[in-house]
């Protein structure tokens, strides 16, 4: 193996080659640094003496199916100029790590489509090698993401685990990426948030979320001047949750056991929207025989499809009238759930209407939250929480297939 060959396939540059050995089914490959690495690694002067030399044994990328490693004296060295004894910079190799920098890359490429467990054992490391390959590289380009040109985000809380533990996530809508990851939720998870914005310089203009009161007067009290959005699809969520509440009355009241089956399967039929209804399976004739049974239940159904078309206007202020009327409609209903609900709706109508403003929701991060899921399960969940925070601040860069 010639010098040049050392540069080429492992990035030794400055090395001699001296002689190969075979080792546990593995190939050894022994070098010496040259003349040009003999200087100070924290000064760069040459003006040194040599101190002893400590063996480092280091795993480097694999030929073929063979494990490598490559066996180099280090020099200790005292320089004149700092006075100070140190180890000279290797140069293709970090201190304290027993691999060489072509490996840790080798083992990130891999990891975009192998599990930690499965690298590991291709490569016949440790899986905690890998690992803090892994740590090492989302510490250097994710632990601090940039805030300085945020302008349009989205807030929500996702569940991580039993026992109602909680991580409140913030996305960048215009890049797609998580740029802050909170323990908990409310107001408290979102403290170092605002500590890392305030220095930052960001000019937010609004804020997509739902309607959690913790929320509204977190973004209220360190964002004054930012439009709160309040997500449509969370609005929908909370008026299907009151159209199961008539459901689940009507239910109790009805006597007949005919008329308690049609109610029992009529649930997600009521919450599904009327397109995505199978033919197939009859639930379109399923539901008219539901909402049959009682005329409330038909009103309310009614009255949702209707509160659809909110965010179908031809502009905020057509949306304003028609949204004054469909809470005159719910109030007229006499239903204690509908009222309440045009209440709501009344409370937060700025909120509701700011998104002809700003045509914004939580829709991505709802997706991003479905991939952190998704990573966690096929991890089969992480017991590192940094190292999991690491990775979902990663996650826009995941490809499909997501690895834990």
């Amino acid at each position: 193996m010639s010098t040049t060959l050392l540069y080429q396939a492992f990035g030794m540059k400055g090395y001699e080659y001296q002689r190969t050995n075979y080792w546990l089914g593995g190939v050894v490959f022994e070098a010496v640094p040259g003349p040009d690495r003999m200087r100070c690694p924290r000064c760069g002067s040459t003006d040194v003496t040599g101190q002893g030399k400590v063996l480092r044994l280091l795993h480097s990328v694999p030929i073929g199916q063979k494990q490598t490693w490559i066996s180099v004296e280090v020099p200790r060295v005292g320089c004149s100029s700092c006075d100070t004894i140190r180890q000279i910079s290797l140069g293709f190799a970090d201190p304290r790590v027993q691999h060489t920098r072509m490996f840790a890359r080798y083992a990130l490429e891999l990891s975009h489509h192998m599990t930690i467990q499965d690298v590991a054992n291709h490569l016949g490391v440790s899986w905690d090698v890998i690992k803090e390959i892994q740590r090492e590289y989302l510490q250097r380009r994710f632990r601090k993401p940039r805030l300085r040109g945020l302008r349009r985000i989205a807030i929500d809380e996702i569940s991580v685990g039993h026992g109602h533990r909680y991580l409140t996530v913030v996305l960048d809508l215009e890049s797609g990426a998580v740029v802050f990851v909170g323990e908990g939720k409310g107001v408290e998870a979102l403290g170092p948030f605002w500590r890392r914005l305030r220095p930052s310089r960001a000019h937010i203009q609004a804020v997509a979320m739902d309607m959690s009161a913790a929320y509204i007067k977190a973004v209220t009290d360190n964002l004054p001047e930012a439009q709160i959005v309040f997500d449509h699809f969370h609005v929908i969520k909370l008026f299907n949750e009151k159209l199961s509440e008539i459901r689940r009355d009507l239910y109790h009241e009805v006597t007949t056991r005919q008329q308690k089956k049609v109610l029992k399967g009529a649930r997600w039929l009521l919450l599904k929207n009327p397109e995505n209804l199978d033919q197939k399976r009859d639930e379109k004739k399923r539901l008219q025989e539901a909402l049959k049974l009682n005329e409330p239940l038909a009103l309310a159904y009614y009255l949702k499809e209707d509160l659809r078309q909110l965010w179908n206007q031809s502009g905020k202020r057509r949306a304003g009238v028609f949204l004054t009327d469909w809470c005159r409609r719910a109030k007229a209903s006499g239903m204690k759930p509908l009222i309440d609900f045009a209440k709501l709706l009344k409370t937060h109508r700025r909120g509701i209407l700011a998104w002809y403003d700003f045509e914004i929701s939580t829709g991505p991060l709802e997706g991003t939250n479905n991939k952190i899921k998704t990573m966690q399960r096929q991890a089969y969940g992480f017991r590192d929480r940094e190292f999991f925070k690491l990775k979902i601040y990663a996650i826009h860069e995941a490809r499909y297939e997501l690895v834990g």
